[in-house]
């Protein structure tokens, strides 16, 4: 293998000493312009690398952020990491993602590979079955700063981005009772993470203001997969008394149950009007378009990381700044409209 290039090297090269070459790569206004770029152009032409572990033990820093997603395969998650990516890049960090493929047990393994990576700082999303935070008390104890998005924790001590989820559950449904909708099914996820807990509250509350009862087989909790779209629209096909709006808490799994009726003679919105979640790409592709409420996943990503930054170099008033909660909007198409304005 060829010999790493280093400043010694440079140095010996330039006739010039270890400190100035140090200096230069540095940026250092103590060296004058001509000798940085000679120092520069030497480095560059003998292929000298920036020794970050060593400058990263020197300083304490490593100018990284960890990043821990439950899905990759997501529409609004990759929206999120451009979000953080462009932040961090702004300010000079770099990120290193760690995919916990919804599972707990990854998740775990993947926040103590990042403590050990001395990432400065960490941002997560929860995984479906992640319950507590036991595994995220090592960055606690050593004060390294912990910024959760998406699904969160509802009461422990980080700060958190999220949806105004109840408002989004709430606008989704009233929307179809607007549409003259009553027997409402509400097709979500696990109902122990934050964001289809409120979700579900807000369709509650929204029957509730319209005298709607609330009927527990018009709640379906699920995985929210094809699989489980099939499954739910096969129910459906089954009920007697069928629903006449649905609201599902995911736009892919909402297009899978829409298309299953349909080929099965349904006819949408006439027989069953549909509300999705996310505006991914799917719900301007299926047919009728579907209605969906917008998650603005690049904007979440970006404040993320920007609190996180911000409070790795002290900025920002953290107690103001501990919940951050932004606001859903309802984007109506053809799947639900049943009444022409």
């Amino acid at each position: 293998m060829d010999k790493e290039i280093t400043i010694y090297d440079i140095a010996d090269a330039l006739k010039l000493s270890p400190a100035t070459i140090s200096r230069a790569l540095n940026g250092s206004d103590i060296v004058k312009e001509k000798t940085r770029k000679k120092v520069l152009d030497a480095a560059e032409k003998m292929g000298y690398r920036v020794n970050a572990f060593a400058k990263n033990i020197r300083t304490g820093k490593t100018k990284t952020i960890g990043v821990v997603v439950h899905e990759l395969r997501s529409n609004f998650m990759t929206s999120v990491l451009a979000g953080i990516e462009k932040v961090a890049s702004d300010n000079g960090y770099d990120i290193v993602i760690a995919h916990s493929s919804e599972n707990k047990e990854k998740e775990v393994q993947n926040v103590f590979n990042l403590f050990n990576k001395r990432v400065d700082g960490l941002l997560a999303s929860l995984a479906f079955d992640t319950a507590d935070w036991n595994h995220y008390k090592v960055f606690v104890d050593k004060k390294v700063p912990v910024i959760f998005y998406d699904r969160v924790f509802p009461r422990s001590p980080f700060s958190n981005v999220t949806l105004d989820n109840f408002k989004a559950g709430y606008e989704a449904t009233e929307h179809l009772i607007e549409q003259g909708c009553r027997r409402i099914m509400h097709v979500t996820g696990d109902i122990s993470k934050n964001v289809y807990l409120d979700r579900l509250d807000g369709y509650k509350a929204a029957l509730a203001a319209h005298d709607i009862p609330v009927q527990k087989e018009m709640i379906r909790v699920t995985t929210l997969n094809e699989e489980a779209g099939i499954a739910e629209a096969d129910k459906v096909l089954k009920m007697k008394a069928r629903p006449d709006g649905i609201f599902v808490t995911n736009d892919f799994c909402a297009a899978v149950m829409m298309s299953h009726l349909v080929e099965h003679g349904v006819k949408v919105p006439q027989d069953i009007a549909f509300v999705g979640f996310n505006d991914d790409p799917i719900s301007k592709i299926i047919r009728p378009k579907l209605s969906t409420v917008k998650y603005p996943g690049q904007q979440m990503g970006e404040i993320a990381a920007q609190r996180l930054i911000n409070e790795l170099q002290g900025q920002g008033n953290a107690a103001l700044e501990s919940q951050i909660v932004m606001r859903p909007t309802l984007i109506v198409r053809q799947s639900s409209t049943k009444k022409k304005n």
